[in-house]
């Protein structure tokens, strides 16, 4: 019995170590039942705040661009806690290692950074070029790299956690979101190249996925069954990518049309969110099924650029144009 259950734990770790959310340093929860209410908090500092990330006790934390902070949510206590910045970071995008580190992607001043709460000590370090425009980041599953795109700097590239050493590798079409797929390669959106970007960094090979005239692919998540999702911005639709085959293999309408689909996030269950920045909605796909649920935002004007399913299986977004914090559970 007990080699029964090792056997069938090995055989579930692929699966639960590379959901929608193990790319921002946690593995994310499922919530089959979805009840579809909203609640929103104001961030204490509404300047542009994005990109929410999830620590390892539950706390939502959020780059705050425009205000240069990082600002922290207690879902508990439902009371935030900021911290500033060193001048001219301007944090972009920002994730949570396993130890409660935060790192930020220094947009304004071309570094990462690096945040540890309990001291309020922050670290940066500088990319090669010194600019760029630092954008999203993920880290790979053993904790010891950070990918990020530099979109202003046509460039993929890596931090080790370690040492602080950062490697910049060429692209092109302003890279912009990015997944690791089970394999540790590097997917990233060139938006404005319309194709995806695809790096081995055992082999140093670069290839590319051509998605389509117009298609403008801007996020992507890794689901546990091992496959991409994307969103195409420019077309208003969501595309299944199978990064062993290297190539789109499905794509769906989504329900707002031409609505601008923006953020994407997998939860740990296999279902797909996708928002829909025109329309203040977001799309829950049960790609079983092919279902899909539309919930709408309770404020106008949200403006998310980022999602991300946490333990539990809530979905938590950050409306950049209105400064609030929201969850759908």
């Amino acid at each position: 019995m007990k080699r029964l259950v090792l056997l069938i734990v090995t055989l579930l770790l692929p699966c639960t170590s590379h959901g929608g959310g193990s790319n921002y340093g946690f593995v994310p929860g499922a919530r089959p039942e979805l009840a579809g209410t909203v609640r929103e908090w104001p961030v204490p500092t509404p300047r542009f705040a994005r990109d929410p990330a999830i620590g390892p006790d539950g706390s939502v934390f959020v780059a705050v661009m425009n205000g240069n902070k990082v600002a922290r949510f207690d879902p508990r206590s439902e009371s935030f806690v900021e911290w500033d910045l060193p001048p001219g970071h301007r944090p972009h995008g920002l994730l949570v290692d396993r130890k409660g580190i935060v790192w930020t992607t220094g947009n304004g001043n071309g570094t990462i950074g690096r945040l540890d709460p309990a001291t309020g000590a922050v670290t940066e370090f500088r990319t090669p070029s010194g600019g760029g425009g630092p954008h999203t980041l993920v880290i790979s599953d053993d904790q010891r790299t950070i990918w990020f795109t530099l979109q202003a700097g046509n460039k993929l590239a890596s931090l080790d956690v370690a040492s602080g050493a950062i490697t910049e590798y060429p692209s092109s079409g302003g890279p912009y979101g990015l997944a690791l797929d089970r394999e540790g390669r590097v997917w990233f959106c060139r938006m404005r190249d319309h194709r995806l970007g695809r790096f081995d960094p055992r082999s140093g090979e670069m290839a590319e996925v051509d998605t389509g005239a117009g298609t403008l692919p801007r996020r992507i998540a890794a689901a546990p069954d091992g496959m991409l999702w994307v969103t195409y911005y420019g077309t208003g639709q969501l595309a299944k990518v199978d990064p062993a085959a290297g190539r789109v293999v499905e794509v769906l309408e989504l329900p707002g049309g031409d609505a601008g689909p923006y953020a994407v996030t997998v939860d740990g269950g296999g279902i797909v969110w996708a928002n829909e920045i025109e329309h203040d909605t977001v799309v829950r796909l049960d790609p079983r099924s092919g279902e899909m649920r539309v919930i709408a935002l309770p404020s106008r004007n949200a403006g998310i650029r980022k999602m991300v399913t946490d333990q539990h299986g809530r979905l938590w977004y950050m409306g950049s144009h209105n400064g609030r914090l929201g969850v759908v559970e």
